[in-house]
Order: structure tokens, then C-alpha cells, then sequence
């Protein structure tokens, strides 16, 4: 089985534009490949683990990848899938989110010796003089056709300013330029970047006359595997930082039934005999599927000790209901009232919910409880001194806890 059959069987693939020349392509090593990633952030999330992956996949088969950072395009959002615009950010903190990206994905991609590259759009974006973008880009593209993807759509209902409208045209010149630079002749993406892409290789093929050197695929799942990376507290973020290791194998742990074998084909280097057999495991065997999920990718993301830490700390918390390696948040002196906190209070600076409101809920509808006792009183209260020394481990809902000390 080739590379190319072998993401097809992981559910990967959805369209290609020229599946003969890309299967030659990818199978025999010879495809120089993009994917594209917004520095919103300081960190990357879930949500950009399948990108990843795929990148590792197809460079382990030869391929070289190159991970365009959208430094330039940053500059003024990304309508794509979305009802609102994103925040504009400065200079300074686009630099600095690139710079955290190239160190998360080393885990992933190697770039020594030239076997991948990082590049920022910015460096051919922002020189752009707008007289040239009008000869030289917008005169082939169609309002008509852009009109009709699908990204803009969406914000037509309630107004597209000409600043996103430009979104598809950056985007396809992106591609282009990439071929030129760096012989790109192959681009990658979510099924909500299908226009803009197709955009790319067209702009490339009204230029340069190249008839399938330009060649677009796009992912199944990508845009589902950004809804992967959200939870009911936020996103799940890549740096041990922002979610720790033992949230990150957690977080897997607690996938729905339903989404483990497809989570394991499409995430994880195991061979797919393996996960095939999985196909057959009900019931309590789903767990097993499930931890094994967690531990593949909590490994790939942190390494093998704190994946090993993490699932014994797991392990520990459902048969004791403590573990050492559990997420711990701190209190300090301004966080109690007269020697006392409130349970509200607490699980909110726990990092259990995200608002007070979010606290009142969870303890009402019989959702909280502290040291394995459930608390339905919203004005119930805790001493100081009873979180001194290994302190309180609160839960909210049946699967996320965390272990509250007094800093103090």
C-alpha cells in the first residue's frame, strides 16, 4: 500500500483535482507540499493535529513539506467558515506566534537540511503594491465565481467588507508564489478552503500555462478536527503550558465512543491492522481503545515520559479518586473571604468552568463535587486550612478534575 492509499484508508482524502498525478506524485516521493496555519495564537491547538500529522506522514514517505505561516494574511483575518472576522493583530505578536509554531511543529516535521521548510506569507504579502496585485492577480479571478464559495456566502447575508473579499485572492497567490520559489506543486487543506485552493491553481495555470503541474488535495475532516480542538473550557493547546500533559491525555481519553477508531486511523502511526481490529471491541474494550488513543498522541505531542505519567495518573484518579500527576490550580490569600472560600468561587479559579455562572449550573444540576462528595449547595464553603498540604480535588461533571492547593 502507497502513501496515497494508505490516507485514503485512514479517511483522510475528500477531492483531489488530478488523482492520477497526485498518487504518482505522493507515492514515489516527489511532491513538494503546503499547508497553511494562522498565527492566532501562541500556541497550535487540536485543531491543527491533523494537519500535522499528514505532514509527518507524507515526509516520512519522501515528500517535503513546507508549513506556510500566515504572517501576511494575519494582518486582516479570515472570513473562511466564519460568521466574524478575527481580531487584527501587531506585527510584533504575529512574529512572535510564528516563532512558538516552529518550535511545536519540530515535534512533528524535520527541517534540518532543507527536508522541510517554514515560510511566512508575509515576506511576498506585504510588499505587494496594489496597482500590481490588479494587473497582475485580480484580473484573473471572476467575482462572480469567488461570489459563489461557499466562505463568502455565508458572510454576504450580513455584509462582506472588500477587506475579506481579498481573503481568496491573497490566499491563491500564496500558491503561486510558493511554486515559484520553492517548486510547490502541491497544496493541501480543510474542505472549507476548497474555493480559495482551486483559486491557487488556477491563477498558477492562466499565468504560467502550466497544465497540472498545479495540483490541489483536500482533507475530509480538517474542519472537524478544529471543533476537536475546542471543549466547554476552551481550546486544547499543544503547549504543556496551557494544557498540560495529563489534560491533553484526558482530553483524548474522554473522546465519544463513537469517534475513537476514527480519532486512532486518522491521528495516530499505528499500523491499521491494528485499529481494524479494534472495529470488533465493545463496551469496556472501547476504554482500552480510548487509552491507547490518549497515550499515541500524548506521546507524539510530549514524549513518552509524560505520556507514561499521564496515563498512570489517570489510571490512579478512577481507582482512588486522586492522582499525583493531576492538573493543579493554586489559591492565594485574595481569593478567600474571612478565612473562607465558596464553592462558585472555587471551581471557577480551579479553571473547571469558565464563569461563576458556569459554577452555579454544575453544582445545581448535581454536576460538582469536592473529595468525591457532591456539593448541591451554591453557598457552601471551605476553610483555608483545608487546602493546605496535598489540598482538595474537585470535579465537574464525571471526568474533569482538578487538584486545589493554598499557595499560601
Amino acid at each position: 500500500m502507497g502513501i496515497y492509499e494508505e490516507l485514503q484508508a485512514r479517511g483522510l482524502i475528500a477531492q483531489v483535482t488530478d488523482e492520477p498525478l497526485i498518487r504518482d506524485l505522493v507515492n514515489n516521493g516527489k511532491a513538494t507540499f503546503y499547508i497553511g496555519f494562522d498565527p492566532t495564537a501562541d500556541s497550535l491547538h487540536v485543531g491543527h493535529f491533523m494537519a500535522l500529522c499528514l505532514m509527518k506522514r507524507l515526509q516520512e514517505a519522501g515528500n517535503r513539506p513546507i508549513a506556510l505561516i500566515g504572517g501576511g494574511t494575519a494582518m486582516i483575518g479570515d472570513p473562511s467558515g466564519r460568521t466574524d472576522m478575527r481580531q487584527m493583530m501587531t506585527e510584533e505578536t504575529i512574529q512572535h506566534n510564528c516563532e512558538c509554531f516552529k518550535k511545536q511543529m519540530s515535534r512533528f516535521i524535520d527541517f534540518s537540511d532543507g527536508k522541510a521548510l517554514m515560510v511566512n506569507n508575509a515576506d511576498w504579502l506585504l510588499d505587494l503594491n496594489y496597482v500590481e496585485v490588479l494587473r497582475e492577480v485580480g484580473a484573473h479571478f471572476s467575482v462572480n465565481r469567488m461570489l459563489s464559495a461557499e466562505c463568502y456566502k455565508q458572510r454576504m447575508e450580513r455584509g462582506l467588507s472588500f477587506l475579506e473579499f481579498n481573503y481568496m485572492i491573497m490566499q491563491s497567490y500564496d500558491f503561486y508564489m510558493l511554486f515559484q520559489k520553492y517548486g510547490c506543486n502541491l497544496q493541501f487543506g480543510g474542505d472549507d478552503q476548497w474555493s480559495n485552493m482551486l483559486g491557487g491553481t488556477e491563477l498558477i495555470r492562466r499565468k504560467l500555462g502550466k497544465d497540472a503541474s498545479a495540483m490541489t488535495i483536500t482533507l475530509l475532516l480538517n474542519s472537524e478536527g478544529k471543533k476537536m480542538g475546542k471543549t466547554q473550557s476552551g481550546a486544547v493547546w499543544l503547549d504543556p503550558n496551557k494544557t498540560s500533559p495529563f489534560e491533553f491525555y484526558q482530553y483524548w481519553r474522554n473522546v465519544a465512543d463513537a469517534d475513537v477508531l476514527k480519532c486512532l486511523r486518522m491521528l495516530t502511526f499505528l499500523p491499521l491492522e491494528q485499529i481494524d481490529e479494534m472495529d470488533k471491541w465493545e463496551g469496556a474494550q472501547l476504554n482500552k481503545a480510548k487509552e491507547i488513543l490518549a497515550y499515541e498522541l500524548t506521546k507524539l505531542v510530549h514524549g513518552e515520559e509524560e505520556a507514561e505519567k499521564a496515563q498512570q495518573g489517570a489510571r490512579a484518579l478512577f481507582s482512588s479518586g486522586n492522582a499525583a500527576d493531576m492538573p493543579t490550580a493554586e489559591l492565594t490569600e485574595e481569593d478567600f473571604t474571612d478565612g473562607k472560600i465558596d464553592i462558585l468561587t472555587l471551581l471557577h479559579k480551579s479553571g473547571l468552568v469558565p464563569s461563576k455562572s458556569e459554577a452555579r449550573r454544575a453544582v445545581q444540576q448535581g454536576g460538582a463535587a469536592v473529595d468525591g462528595e457532591k456539593v448541591t449547595d451554591i453557598a457552601a464553603t471551605f476553610a483555608r486550612e483545608e487546602f493546605d498540604g496535598d489540598g482538595k480535588v474537585l470535579r465537574r461533571g464525571k471526568k474533569n478534575f482538578r487538584k486545589v492547593v493554598n499557595k499560601a
